[in-house]
């Protein structure tokens, strides 16, 4: 089934509010998807195409500098996160 743009914007919308939500945590892919109830490869393509704006940054290391196997982990651009932050 193939999805609508604009459906597909309101679904982005909904993982950058719940990334702001969560603020300063930041939620691995599958958690992500567990709050979107969506398949947990459908909100990567979607993370990667916000990434590609410059809405989201991709965590790839953990604290203590060791790159992660095979997850991510994701956050607000500080552009992002202060245009939220002045809206609220």
């Amino acid at each position: 089934m193939k999805l609508s743009n604009e459906k597909k914007d309101k679904i982005s919308e909904q993982i950058l509010s719940h990334l702001f939500h969560s603020f300063p945590k930041t939620p691995f892919t599958a958690e992500v998807a567990r709050e979107m109830i969506r398949d947990e490869e459908f909100v990567k393509r979607l993370l990667v195409e916000l990434e590609s704006k410059n809405l989201v940054v991709s965590i790839r290391k953990n604290n203590k500098g060791e790159p992660f196997s095979r997850r991510l982990k994701w956050r607000l651009s500080n552009k992002v996160y202060e245009v939220y932050k002045s809206k609220q």
